[in-house]
Order: structure tokens, then C-alpha cells, then sequence
């Protein structure tokens, strides 16, 4: 039960629950406001503007808001004006559906913030569709919409204005509490009980999550011009918090090794149980931490895991012991690794503790950050550069503009009641780039709208009571925008009996049949079009992310040997080089699971692309491991046998990417050391025998990714 509680306070201390309060202020302020001097239509009109802009209002930098919503507001007042004119002759309506819709359906080419600024257009078109205006109040109308979405985009910027660090301070939360379950996933690889594959499947989706949180810390810490310039110690302390945190990651990655060969050799030691057990409990202190995060507050626990460490490294000693040659070495291995989590856990501690922040924000500089967050180029030519089939966004957009198309002329043939807009809005939401996505969506929509309208038939019937059903449209409303980036069906849920109590106090009618009807209309129309207009299937995509990841890798690995050849590497090319690679394999993973769920005529050669996701987790954690090792160690510069196994996975790797047409890295940089004979060989340190066995291991995995890259273009 602690848990739980823990868990709804999470939820109402978070970014999800703070933007539901935001946006349903934000939409009901003006109607409310207005209502008080008499002119609630205006007032209805200018939160309708509201509404459209708030689908801007993700999270991100507080500039990038500004300047989208600024953009937003102009598309809303354009389309508003155009839509009120056009609706007077519905080919003129039709034409300007079908234009709109590929229009902005290709500003996906530029983002995801410019493709909610495309969204917000249309839904002003969608909402403008049947507005009755004569064409005298058609330009005051959509004066009062752009009043609305100014109001919004006002109201907003000082929403994050008054508490600038808020934002980054919740995400940062999430993103801590992400990276705790992926350690219990890989704290589960130690277990006798644990099926590797289903493992490595939660593995894989867990570390999605992890760089989709970590990309929008990075997005909203580093495009900050607040948070890395100012000298507060709140923006010193989320700096610090997060830079610990990605090299935490690191660490957590770098605890991976045949975990078959050592359930085998040490399973009976009951060594690995511990292991499990201890990081468990560290996992649990990130939960801790992430909640600190999170709620804003100082816990006086501070974590305390040496003793744990002691213990585990007298049973790994007394192993070694009891072997011959150097069995534990991968164990001690293992304990350094928890080791160093055990201190990023402490240091993350003392920021939030330390009475001398002053002094937190040293070690790196703003040049430095600016070089860890991705640049959008808004130029106009990649918009007509796109302007092909061979262009998923240009598929998706065609797409778009037909099925609402259809869409329309089915409302206006065979839709009910007055409001055959839904159909159309119900086309907007669910229809998205892949397959995939739109299916899953589609599913989303229409259990959402169907047990939603059966919690709105309920409240309306047994609840005739108006400042009851009030107080619910007002919870409904925040949950519904409370949960539609964390969970869609829950928001349409909230979403569904609220627009049957809006309508209901607008004086509509009695409208469950229309919008559930309609909701249906528009899912299969749009599903439909998923899979037979301009269709979009991962696996015709899935070679452009296989060569992104190799090529990552291969970079990764041309720091280490640029490392070993007694080059100077900086840390901050080795952390680039580590996120990129990242980077590259979660949209491996996120196109994989996209994969698993279209039709099985479609998912070609499904598990060798889940061979290669395996094996590249492997292989990038491998490299973390070595890349720790020669970097921050300083160690094992200058030998030519690690030189030779690195070339050597370097041209396997490269000539699999050259398969697949991708860049090929040169190697004449990397010339080997000139031999020579000082006589008799030096023994080698324990840690130069590991770091050997894993670029032997490395070499294995490389060739085992080049085979199955071979099975996958066959």
C-alpha cells in the first residue's frame, strides 16, 4: 500500500498532472470570465482558440513554446479566416480540407514541435467547419479564436515563467525513476528463473523510455539559456543531477556480460542472487531519489550500501579462492560497476544536501552542454526536399489529405446529428506516419470513447444536479489532459463524458449515440487507410536505423583505439560518441516494437531484426565497458594485440554497413604500434586480461551482427 501511495503522489507532484491543471485553466478561464459580463459565446469562441493552442504547450524550452505558439496563433487566425469563407460552398470546403491536410500534415519534416503547430491549424479548420457565421462576422470570429490562443500562449509563458525550473525538475524526476527500472530488469539477469529473451525484450522497451526521458531533460536543461547560464544553485543542482545521471546509465549498461556463462559457472555459489538482491536495493534508492525529485523535497536517509559491498566482495574473494586462475575475475568486474552506481547514488545525494553549492558547477562548461542537444534546421528547402514517395513524411501527408477527404464526404452522407466534424477530428488523432501507431491509436480511440460514453450516460442520467456536474467537468477536463501524453485511453475515458457535460450545458442534446457513432465512422476509415493508402511498414525503414547504429558503434569504437594508440580523446568526445550510440539503438529498439505490431505478412524477417536489437545492446555495452576502462583508467594505451582486435571488429562492422549502404569509417588512421623486443613478455594485470577477453567478446558479437545483417537483406 506504501508503494501505491507513493506512486498517486508521483502522479499528482509530475509534469503530466501539472500540465492538465495548466491547460484546464488555460481553455476555461475565457468562457468563465466572459460569462460574468454576459457574452459567453465570445467567450466559448476564445476558449475554442485556447483549445487549438494548447496542443502546442509540450514539454520543451521556454523560447521554443514562445516561438511555436507564436506560429500557432498566426496558422490559427489564417485557417480560421480561410475555413469561414470556404464553409459557405462545400466544394470550396472540400478543396480546402484536402489542401490543409497535406499542408500541414507535412510539418512533421520539421519536428515534433512543428507538427503541433500543424495540428492546431487543423483542428481550427475542423472547429470552423460548421460554425455559422455570415461572411461579414467571419473575420471578427476568427479575431476572437486568435484572442483565445493569445490569451493561452500569455498564460503560459508565465505559468513557466513564475517557476522556471519546474518543468526540468519534474521530467528529471521521471527519468531517474526510468533508469531505476531498467536496473531491475538487468538486476533480473542474475537470476536462476529469468528467460534471457523475454528479458532482454522488457530490456530494450525499458531503455526506449529512458532516452526518450533523458533527450527531453537534455532538451529542456541545455536549450535553456536559464538553466546553463544562470548561476542559481537549482539550475546548478539539475545540471549536475542529470550529467551524473547519463553517466550513470553508462555504468548500469557496462554491468552487462555473457550472463548465460556465468548463471552456468557461478549458479551454485548463490553469488548471483546477492548481486540481484543488492541492486534491487539500489533500485529502490533511485525510486527514492526520483520521488525527492520530484516532489521538491530533502530526504534525511542517506544511503548507505558499503556494508552490502563488503560482504559481496568477501564472497567473490572467497571464490576466487576456491578456483583455480582467475574465475572471479568477471564478478569483481560486476562489483566495481555497482561500485561506481553506488557512488553516482551518493553524489546525487549530496547535491541535494550540500550546504556549498557554490562550488557544484565546475566541471564543465555552457560550450559544453550546447554540443549534447540536437539543432532543428527550419530551412525552407528540406519541406520541398521531402516532396517524394520515397518520403515518409510526403506518404503520411498524401494520406492525411485523402482519408479526411473521405472522411468529410462521408459526414456529410451518412453522419448524424450536427456535428459530423467528429469524424474528421476523430481522422486527425488517430492517423499517424506508421501503421503501427495508427492501429494502436485506433484501439485507444475507440475503447476510450465507448466506455466513456457509457460513464457519461451515467452521469447524466443519475446525476441531475448542474454544480455537481459541473465540479465532474471540471476533473474530467483535467484528466483528460492530465493523461494524453501518459496513457490515451485514460484520457479519452476522462475526455468523453466531459464533451457529453459540455454539450449537455450548451444545450446540444443528448448526443452519446452521435459521437460514438461518428468515433466509429472515423476509426475505420482511418485504419483502413493505414493499411491500403500510401501504407508505411517498419521493415522498409528499418535498414536506415541498422546503419545509424552500426556507424555509431563503429565511432565508439575509433575513440577507444584512437585512446589505445596513445592519442589524446577528450571525455567529451567519448560521452558524445556514447549518446549517439544510445540514441541510435533505442530508435532501433522503438522501430522493432513498432514492427511486432503490424500484420505478420508484413513483419519481415521480424526475428533476425530482434537478433540484431539483442545483439546490439551487447555490443554497445561492451563498448561502454572498455570505453570506461581505457578512458578513465588510462589503461592498456599502446598494446598491439587490442589494437588488431579492434581493427579487426571495426572492418567487420564496417563491411556490414557497407551492405546495407551505409558510411564506411577509414581505418589507415589507426597504423599499429611498430613492435619491439625488451625482451621478456610482461605479465599481464588482471584487468589487461578482461579488457582482452571482452575485445575478443566484442569481435564475437561484431561478426554474430554482420551474419544476421547478411540473413536480414536476404
Amino acid at each position: 500500500m506504501k508503494i501505491d501511495t507513493r506512486e498517486i503522489k508521483s502522479f499528482f507532484y509530475s509534469q503530466y498532472f501539472s500540465d492538465g491543471l495548466r491547460m484546464c485553466f488555460g481553455i476555461l478561464f475565457p468562457s468563465l470570465l466572459l460569462m460574468q459580463f454576459g457574452h459567453f459565446d465570445m467567450g466559448l469562441t476564445m476558449s475554442l482558440g485556447a483549445l487549438c493552442v494548447c496542443t502546442i504547450d509540450s514539454p520543451g524550452p521556454l523560447y521554443h513554446k514562445r516561438n511555436a505558439m507564436a506560429a500557432g496563433n498566426l496558422c490559427l487566425f489564417i485557417v480560421a479566416a480561410i475555413t469561414g469563407f470556404a464553409r459557405l460552398n462545400i466544394f470550396t470546403l472540400g478543396i480546402e480540407i484536402t489542401v490543409f491536410s497535406f499542408l500541414f500534415s507535412m510539418f512533421t519534416v520539421y519536428g515534433n514541435r512543428a507538427a503541433s503547430v500543424g495540428t492546431c491549424a487543423l483542428l481550427a479548420m475542423i472547429f470552423m467547419m460548421d460554425k455559422a457565421a455570415k461572411p461579414s462576422d467571419v473575420l471578427l470570429l476568427s479575431a476572437i479564436i486568435l484572442a483565445g490562443g493569445v490569451w493561452y500562449m500569455i498564460f503560459s509563458l508565465i505559468f513557466f515563467g513564475i517557476r522556471p525550473y519546474r518543468a526540468a525538475q519534474q521530467t528529471l524526476g521521471e527519468s531517474i525513476g526510468d533508469i531505476a527500472k531498467f536496473v531491475r530488469i538487468k538486476a533480473n539477469f542474475y537470476l536462476s528463473d529469468t528467460d534471457f529473451d523475454e528479458n532482454y525484450r522488457k530490456l530494450v522497451s525499458q531503455q526506449i523510455k529512458v532516452s526518450q526521458h533523458q533527450d527531453a531533460v537534455r532538451e529542456l536543461l541545455f536549450k535553456s539559456r536559464i538553466m546553463v547560464k544562470e548561476s542559481t544553485n537549482a539550475s546548478r543542482i539539475l545540471v549536475l543531477t542529470f550529467v551524473d545521471l547519463v553517466d550513470m546509465f553508462e555504468q548500469i549498461m557496462s554491468t552487462h556480460y555473457d550472463y548465460s556463462h556465468i548463471r552456468e559457472k557461478f549458479k551454485s555459489t548463490g553469488i548471483l542472487k546477492e548481486i540481484a538482491d543488492l541492486l534491487q536495493d539500489m533500485a529502490n534508492e533511485l525510486d527514492n531519489i526520483a520521488y525527492m525529485v520530484l516532489s521538491n523535497t530533502r530526504s534525511k536517509y542517506k544511503p548507505d550500501f558499503n556494508t552490502g559491498l563488503e560482504q559481496l566482495k568477501l564472497r567473490i574473494d572467497a571464490i576466487g579462492n576456491g578456483e583455480n586462475g582467475t574465475s572471479n575475475i568477471a564478478l569483481k568486474k560486476v562489483l566495481i560497476n555497482i561500485r561506481d552506481l553506488n557512488e553516482r547514488i551518493k553524489s546525487i545525494y549530496n547535491y541535494y544536501h550540500s550546504k556549498s553549492s557554490e562550488l557544484l558547477l565546475e566541471k564543465s562548461s555552457n560550450d559544453e552542454y550546447s554540443k549534447f542537444v540536437t539543432r532543428q534546421d527550419y530551412a525552407p528547402h528540406i519541406f520541398f526536399d521531402n516532396f517524394s514517395l520515397n518520403s515518409a513524411a510526403f506518404k503520411h501527408s498524401l494520406r492525411v489529405s485523402l482519408v479526411c477527404l473521405i472522411g468529410f464526404i462521408t459526414a456529410k452522407s451518412i453522419a448524424l446529428g450536427g456535428h459530423s466534424y467528429w469524424v474528421l477530428l476523430t481522422i486527425i488523432v488517430i492517423l499517424k506516419p506508421g501503421f503501427s501507431l495508427s492501429k494502436q491509436r485506433n484501439y485507444q480511440r475507440l475503447i476510450g470513447t465507448i466506455a466513456g460514453g457509457i460513464a457519461g450516460i451515467a452521469i447524466l442520467l443519475y446525476i441531475p444536479n448542474k454544480d455537481v456536474e459541473f465540479i465532474l467537468l471540471v476533473i474530467l477536463m483535467i484528466g483528460t489532459y492530465s493523461f494524453l501524453r501518459l496513457n490515451y485511453v485514460v484520457s479519452v475515458i476522462f475526455m468523453t463524458p466531459y464533451v457529453l457535460i459540455l454539450f449537455k450545458f450548451l444545450g446540444v442534446g443528448f448526443v452519446v449515440k452521435e459521437r460514438i457513432v461518428d468515433t466509429i465512422i472515423g476509426s475505420t476509415i482511418a485504419f483502413l487507410a493505414s493499411y491500403l493508402i500510401f501504407p508505411s511498414w517498419e521493415f522498409e525503414q528499418i535498414q536506415q536505423n541498422l546503419r545509424e547504429v552500426i556507424n555509431a558503434n563503429v565511432n565508439y569504437l575509433v575513440k577507444i583505439a584512437d585512446s589505445i594508440l596513445g592519442r589524446e580523446v577528450g571525455t567529451i568526445e567519448y560521452k558524445l560518441a556514447r549518446k549517439d550510440v544510445f540514441v541510435k539503438s533505442a530508435n532501433l529498439s522503438a522501430a522493432f516494437e513498432r514492427m511486432t505490431s503490424e500484420p505478420k505478412s508484413k513483419q519481415k524477417k521480424v526475428k533476425e531484426v530482434h537478433k540484431f536489437v539483442v545483439l546490439n545492446h551487447i555490443l554497445s555495452s561492451y563498448i561502454a565497458t572498455i570505453a570506461t576502462a581505457v578512458s578513465l583508467k588510462g589503461l592498456h594505451k599502446g598494446q598491439t594485440e587490442n589494437l588488431k582486435l579492434l581493427k579487426r571488429s571495426i572492418a567487420v562492422l564496417n563491411d556490414a554497413n557497407k551492405k546495407l549502404d551505409g558510411i564506411v569509417i577509414d581505418l589507415s588512421t589507426l597504423k599499429l604500434p611498430v613492435a619491439t623486443n625488451d625482451g621478456e613478455p610482461k605479465e599481464q594485470s588482471a584487468d589487461a586480461l578482461l579488457l582482452n577477453e571482452q575485445l575478443g567478446f566484442i569481435n564475437k558479437i561484431s561478426a554474430d551482427i554482420a551474419r544476421v545483417t547478411d540473413n536480414i537483406l536476404n
